[in-house]
């Protein structure tokens, strides 16, 4: 986990003053700039100490999979969207996301080159911005109750992505909701998850997701899949990890990849 960089002025003043500021003001007390100048160096020091050699923020990473002190599997998705790109190419040419902030999801699917997006809420909507209302409008993203057939054909997506969804069901919906998954996909599905012992819904998020989520092993679900007649798509996940590699990317979540059925 990277660190928040603080307020270098206040870090200053606790420490009773800038370094050295005494004997500045000794040496010269025509020099105001001085001072300020040795606060802006600090501040883009500690800049130039966040930043990453990938072309962003260590911080940001932190932001994308934390959200009010717990993580989110969805913002993890968005993150992977560039990685995930480069491990399946053409099979992101149609994409289902299913998930809360599906809106987010499929806004951030939609600025990769020829990735047509579409997005199921399983939970409703509150306070949806002018970006979300026109999606929903235009019937690309859909509120629907996942623990029922989803309103699609056979085949119709290329790739299913699943975040903080399934944690969210028990297994006797689950019988239900995985299968139907793959019965609209083509050449599989990803489903992000949450790791045993993170910090997932808070309090007051309980009345959105109905409960709290069950964290599983992936030793859970690969025994699960396995029973429910998925297999792990070998050749995705070791595309997934060479791509995740090359752009140094780790998964807060874990992430799985299922061939679809056949």
């Amino acid at each position: 986990m990277s660190r928040r960089p603080g307020n270098p002025a206040r870090r200053f003043g606790e420490s009773g003053g800038i370094p050295f500021a005494s004997s500045l003001h000794q040496k010269s007390r025509s020099s105001p700039f001085l001072s300020v100048g040795l606060l802006v160096v600090g501040a883009l020091l500690l800049i130039g100490y966040s930043y990453s050699g990938s072309g962003g923020f260590v911080a940001d990473r932190d932001a994308v999979s934390k959200v009010e002190g717990g993580l989110s599997c969805t913002l993890e998705a968005q993150t992977a969207i560039p990685v995930l790109k480069k491990a399946y190419g053409d099979a992101m040419r149609k994409v289902l996301h299913v998930g809360p902030d599906s809106c987010s999801v499929i806004s951030k699917l939609y600025k990769e080159e020829d990735v047509e997006a579409w997005g199921v809420e399983p939970y409703e909507i509150e306070d949806a911005d002018a970006n979300c209302k026109t999606l929903m409008r235009k019937g690309i993203v859909r509120v629907a109750d996942i623990k029922f057939p989803l309103p699609y054909r056979e085949k119709s997506f290329n790739l299913v992505i699943v975040s903080d969804a399934l944690d969210y069901l028990s297994p006797k919906y689950l019988n239900r909701t995985l299968p139907d998954l793959a019965r609209v996909s083509i050449d599989g599905l990803v489903i992000f998850s949450g790791v045993p012992g993170q910090q997932r819904a808070k309090v007051a998020e309980l009345s959105r997701f109905g409960k709290p989520a069950k964290l599983r092993s992936s030793s859970w679900w690969i025994r699960y899949f396995v029973q429910t007649g998925l297999e792990e798509n070998e050749s995705a996940i070791k595309k997934f990890e060479q791509a995740a590699l090359k752009k140094s990317y780790k998964p807060s979540c874990q992430v799985f990849h299922l061939s679809a059925y056949h």
